[in-house]
């Protein structure tokens, strides 16, 4: 288990909010925000979906993002809301420019992605008047070779960062600084864009951009390769942990009862919340 976990499911029998606010107050203060950062892209399968765990997970991702962007030299701030809403807000402290980010971590177990999942086209229009919009997502998680979400990027200037790039830069001590602006990172895509022919928009950005990120900062693409490599291992030892988790559950499900069985099921189907929500419905168009 990892410690943002741990810290998740101490607090999931409070208040949303209350435990909204501890959690990004422990990722604030956390001494080895490194390893917070590396944690913080893949959602343990012992989360259970649309539980309170989850979502006070996202948020957690949301602080370990703004976070992440302090540590480079920026001001950043959670967004508190969360329906069409960027996760976090970022302005620079040297150069005159604000950004918006979007915080995206997934399950080793959840395969069929697609471009509803990145929300570039959504994350554009959240910008308001800030100048740039970025995406964190999982390094690998982003499609390999194309993809709907690269023509939009491009369309729309969305920076498509990961995670793994955002620790590869605090862990070599980048910042912005009044001679060392971050901004033409945040809009590679749109100079990108204007390079490419149209038949190329689809292709994966990912290589691209992650070649102009170390160029931009004077970093080592071997130095960055030998980092994947690390974060593959950790991401094994995640995938073996997951496995070791949904095994543990078989055999637990195996040796339950009938009754116990079907209480499970019913659980699992939220079947008397639905019933519940049809009757509030009811009741609320009811003369």
């Amino acid at each position: 288990m990892g410690t943002l976990v741990g810290r998740i499911q101490e607090l999931a029998g409070m208040d949303f909010d209350s435990a909204s606010l501890r959690i990004e107050e422990f990722i604030d203060s956390y001494d080895d925000f490194p390893a917070l950062l590396d944690e913080a892209s893949i959602i343990p399968e012992e989360i259970q979906h649309d539980s309170t765990e989850e979502k006070l997970y996202s948020k957690a991702t949301d602080a370990v993002l703004a976070r992440a962007f302090r540590e480079l030299g920026l001001k950043a701030t959670v967004l508190r809301e969360r329906a069409d809403s960027a996760d976090v807000l970022c302005a620079s402290i040297y150069h005159d420019y604000s950004l918006v980010a979007d915080a995206k971590a997934f399950r080793l177990s959840r395969t069929a992605k697609n471009q509803k999942d990145f929300k570039v086209n959504a994350l554009s229009d959240w910008r308001q008047d800030a100048k740039f919009a970025v995406l964190c997502s999982p390094y690998f998680q982003y499609p390999r070779l194309s993809s709907q979400i690269y023509s939009q990027a491009l369309d729309r200037n969305v920076c498509l960062l990961s995670w793994e790039h955002l620790s590869f830069l605090i862990k070599n001590g980048i910042r912005e600084t009044v001679a060392f602006p971050l901004s033409c990172i945040w809009d590679f895509s749109r100079s990108y864009g204007e390079k490419i022919l149209f038949s190329e928009r689809k292709k994966c950005l990912i290589g691209p951009f992650t070649d102009f990120l170390l160029t931009s900062c004077g970093l080592d693409s071997d130095g960055f390769q030998d980092f994947l490599k690390g974060s593959r291992d950790r991401i094994k030892e995640k995938g073996d942990e997951a496995i070791s988790f949904w095994k543990s559950e078989i055999d637990r499900i195996k040796q339950l009862s009938r009754e116990e069985a079907i209480e499970e099921l019913l659980k699992q189907r939220r079947i008397s919340e639905r019933i519940a929500q049809i009757r509030k419905y009811m009741e609320g168009i009811s003369e």
